[in-house]
């Protein structure tokens, strides 16, 4: 089912992370909206954001990929 990818929690609140961004396993790097349902999108693994692949407020599709994440070793 489609929905609406979005990178920060509110319109006037800041981005959950950025390009260059370290983020460890478990942080909030995004939401989905899905018929007014918000799913928080989260690290896998502790590492650097390198790329969005969608901006704020585009639609996705599931299993689409959002964001690329360099692994920290």
């Amino acid at each position: 089912m489609p929905g609406v990818f979005y990178r920060r929690p509110d319109p006037n609140e800041e981005l959950f992370a950025t390009e260059g961004d370290s983020v460890e396993e478990g942080d909030v790097i995004g939401l989905v909206g899905v018929m007014k349902n918000f799913h928080d999108i989260t690290a896998e693994q502790p590492g650097t954001i390198t790329q969005y692949f969608v901006d704020n407020e585009a639609e996705v599709d599931a299993g689409e990929d959002l964001v690329e994440i360099e692994i920290s070793e």
